[in-house]
């Protein structure tokens, strides 16, 4: 038992102040945890819609960022997705090689891969969209589209204060 705890002062525990523990059987009352599980939770309801595309979570990420802005730097979809570049490297390889997109070296700067999509790497989009995958998930769960609205307000500013 955490022995600096009392159970009136441990009970809500979300990032504790002191460097003392709260016992393990806090671990669903812990933030990180709960941002943990509705992650894998979302992952795990697009993934059938996904696999219908041939896609990963990840490879959706990086696609959907092409869709908003096609012809980037592989150093510009890392700062838009927050993937690093030793995790998004092999994903643009993949996808390169399913006819998505191409890796072509940049006019401005020699050492830099300019990405762009192709012809089959748009026409995808339609197929995401056809998915319907954000519906399919506000289908899924019971929140309003201004709870939906606070929970990524809330999600993006976590995000931003401990450093993507």
């Amino acid at each position: 038992m955490c022995a600096n705890y009392s159970d009136a002062s441990c009970p809500g525990v979300y990032w504790p102040q002191s460097s003392a523990r709260c016992p393990m059987s806090e671990l669903k009352k812990q933030v990180c945890f709960a941002l943990y599980s509705a992650s894998n939770a979302v992952m795990r309801a697009y993934r059938p819609l996904l696999d219908k595309l041939d896609l990963t979570y990840t490879q959706y990420l990086v696609m959907l960022s092409l869709w908003a802005r096609d012809e980037v730097s592989l150093k510009e979809i890392g700062q838009e997705t927050g993937l690093d570049a030793g995790t998004l490297t092999p994903i643009v390889k993949r996808l390169e090689s399913k006819g998505w997109l191409t890796r072509t070296v940049s006019h401005e700067d020699e050492r830099q891969k300019c990405i762009r999509l192709t012809e089959a790497g748009r026409q995808l989009q339609q197929g995401v969209k056809e998915c319907c995958l954000a519906d399919n998930l506000r289908n899924q769960v019971d929140l309003a589209d201004a709870e939906l609205a606070e929970l990524k307000r809330l999600c993006d500013r976590v995000a931003a204060q401990l450093g993507r």
